[in-house]
């Protein structure tokens, strides 16, 4: 029954990151296009993109964290992976033994990430007051847009001042939601098995 419980949720667990690594996808080619406008306007018309290279940076961010979850569910996270293939191949209970130990091991620190970025994340988000008063400046109208740009305003923000700054709270939240998803699918693996075992032809260093 538990069992039967557990490959639901890793089922659902494994459709989530599937969709986060085709969002992730997503955002890869809208950084891509507009990296080539830049190129474009740079060498065509002498007028650069402001704020390009902030915006790679954190688009960087929401890149990895939403595609790791599928990483880890296709088992081509990137390691080094010879005595763990070559114990499959001449004891495989063994050789599975070990898998399920690293699996549990690597669990453990995508959470230790989580545990570490959680409170990150939320003083970010807070730091915006968008459904608290702000101590300072101008309080809310009651007119959802100019509050919520007064919001976003004054969120802790990653960039450049008179560039381009971006809120961090969304790039901290990503790297919440990657690694809660990986340890999942990593605990998933350590209790129910892998059901991609890691092999020589699909297998990285």
């Amino acid at each position: 029954m538990m069992a039967s419980v557990l490959h639901k949720i890793r089922s659902f667990t494994e459709t989530v990151a599937i969709i986060a690594n085709v969002s992730g996808a997503f955002v890869l080619l809208a950084l891509v296009v507009i990296m080539n406008m830049d190129v474009i306007a740079r060498g065509v018309f002498h007028a650069p993109f402001r704020g390009v290279v902030e915006l790679v940076i954190f688009a960087l961010v929401l890149i990895v964290f939403l595609q790791l979850p599928d990483v880890v569910r296709t088992g081509r996270l990137t390691r080094s992976d010879g005595f763990p293939s070559l114990m499959r191949a001449r004891t495989p209970r063994l050789g599975e033994g070990l898998e399920r130990i690293i699996h549990a091991v690597s669990c453990g620190f995508m959470f230790m990430i989580v545990w570490t970025v959680w409170p990150e994340f939320t003083e970010a988000f807070e730091s915006c007051h968008f459904f608290t008063p702000p101590e300072f400046g101008a309080q809310p109208t009651g007119a959802f847009w100019p509050d919520f740009k007064a919001a976003l305003a004054r969120c802790d923000y990653f960039g450049t001042p008179g560039i381009m700054t971006v809120p961090w709270w969304p790039a901290r939240l990503a790297i919440v939601f990657g690694c809660v998803m990986a340890g999942l699918l990593f605990f998933f693996k350590a209790a129910l098995g892998d059901p991609q075992p890691i092999s020589d032809e699909h297998s990285e260093v």
